[in-house]
């Protein structure tokens, strides 16, 4: 491996430089140029799924929209499971790479793309055997039941092509460079959109058409990550003939990954059982709450974006031994996540009505959705302190305490107030969705305690390891 290094390195200073060293500069302008264009390629990821939503919500049927958009939990299973381990591996990456070591950047890249490969046909077959089980669980409504099944079957055989994906575009933000995953979401996106409106609307295929068009434009986002990998200049390039797994390395990334993975997954499969108590209160319900989800999951974006910028900032400049740069950055995280947060906040309280109705019109839907909207909404900027918090302990590598203090947090005390709360106190849809905030309020203050009794420590374990 050291000869490969000295064979590469010339050449990288002739290339265009796309990786963005982060252990030196402006903080504010580190984060923010790095945040920008993940936030908008993850606009354009949600676009895949919310388009579908929009599609069968307008030209299919209400049952249509409903089934298409309450099987997000059993989707985020596996794929929350595979995006905590391949964060293990972009926490890796960005310290080796923040170390100065590209020849064990290399070694990371070569078994995290060889991993996801093998990943990949395990969880094609996984989704397919437990969809129908899975929709069981959930208490999905007979009248929704067929389309759900239809659209999560055909999801789950092109899976493949959204970890790939996922993978190739976290190498690529490991080192700075966020940019060019945005790229590809753009026209993927705009892929998905054509496609969806062709198989619906002039070959009448309903839900499989909205699933089949997701996963041609996920696998061609795949290709188009792999091959930019592939032609990189720098040293996260792939080489197909050097794929193999290192197993320390192997051990590094599964070490830091597991545990986020765990948190990411098992927190999916709890909102299995969320959904189950959101169905009992029938078909509109299910579709009001699948509008208040849809734009959740945009109004979150930008701290997300942020929290992620701060585990590549955190995990390069504690790799280089800047301690105090990575605390001052993730501080600077903070107050740019709560700043774009507060502000995304106004419209949704103003026009909540409006943005429920773009997803589906039925009068009671709307009410629905827009008091959803306007309850849980405020809290958001709890899930900014708790998300950025754990995002850069990532970044140190310590996602094993972040796992310890969202699962509680997420999964055993959201289920148990769901339970009292349907059982005992008031079954009523507005106790019911604040679990949430509930869930919220105990991980922020548990992570916060947990931060400042400690800090970044035991990353160097992972560089000089």
């Amino acid at each position: 491996m050291h000869a490969f290094k000295h064979l590469h390195l010339p050449h990288l200073h002739h290339s265009v430089k796309r990786d963005v060293d982060m252990t030196h500069g402006n903080i504010v302008r580190h984060l923010l140029t790095f945040a920008f264009p993940l936030l908008l390629g993850n606009i354009f990821q949600q676009l895949y799924n919310m388009v579908d939503t929009w599609v069968v919500g307008n030209y299919v049927s209400n049952e249509a929209f409903s089934a298409v958009g309450s099987v997000g939990p059993i989707i985020n299973t596996l794929i929350g499971f595979f995006s905590g381990l391949s964060s293990g591996a972009g926490a890796i990456i960005s310290q080796f790479y923040g170390a100065k070591k590209e020849d064990k950047v290399q070694e990371a890249v070569h078994t995290a793309v060889l991993m996801t490969l093998l990943l990949g046909v395990i969880f094609t077959g996984v989704g397919l055997l437990i969809t129908p089980y899975m929709l069981r669980l959930m208490k999905t409504p007979a009248e929704v039941f067929p389309e759900s099944q239809a659209y999560l079957g055909i999801y789950f055989a092109g899976i493949l092509g959204l970890m790939l994906y996922n993978i190739g575009a976290g190498i690529l933000r490991a080192v700075g460079d966020s940019k060019r995953p945005f790229y590809f979401l753009v026209v993927t996106a705009i892929m998905n959109t054509v496609l969806d409106l062709v198989f619906v609307l002039v070959f009448d295929m309903g839900v499989e058409g909205v699933a089949l068009a997701t996963i041609i434009a996920q696998a061609t986002s795949a290709v188009l990550v792999l091959v930019t990998l592939m032609r990189s200049a720098n040293c996260v390039r792939l080489s197909l003939r050097r794929l193999r797994i290192h197993w320390e390395m192997l051990q590094k990334i599964i070490r830091v990954g597991i545990p986020a993975a765990l948190q990411m997954s098992i927190t999916s499969f709890s909102n299995v059982f969320v959904q189950s108590y959101v169905n009992y209160f029938g078909p509109d319900f299910m579709a009001g709450w699948t509008a208040y989800a849809k734009i959740d999951q945009l109004a979150l974006l930008p701290m997300q974006s942020i929290a992620l910028a701060s585990t590549t900032f955190v995990g390069q400049n504690l790799g280089s031994g800047q301690d105090k740069r990575a605390q001052k950055g993730l501080g600077t995280a903070l107050w740019l996540s709560l700043a774009c947060t507060g502000v995304i906040l106004i419209p949704i309280m103003l026009f909540a009505p409006y943005l429920v109705t773009f997803f589906n019109g039925k009068a009671e839907v709307i009410e629905y959705g827009t008091t959803l909207l306007r309850v849980i909404s405020p809290f958001y900027l709890l899930c900014c302190v708790n998300q950025v918090l754990a995002g850069a302990l990532r970044g140190a590598g310590n996602s094993r305490a972040v796992m310890f203090i969202l699962l509680p947090s997420f999964v055993v005390f959201r289920q148990i107030y769901l339970f009292v709360m349907a059982n005992y106190i008031c079954n009523e849809f507005i106790p019911i969705a604040m679990a949430y905030p509930a869930g919220w309020i105990l991980a922020t203050s548990l992570l916060c305690l947990y931060y400042y009794k400690v800090r970044f420590s035991g990353y160097k374990k992972i560089v000089e390891g």
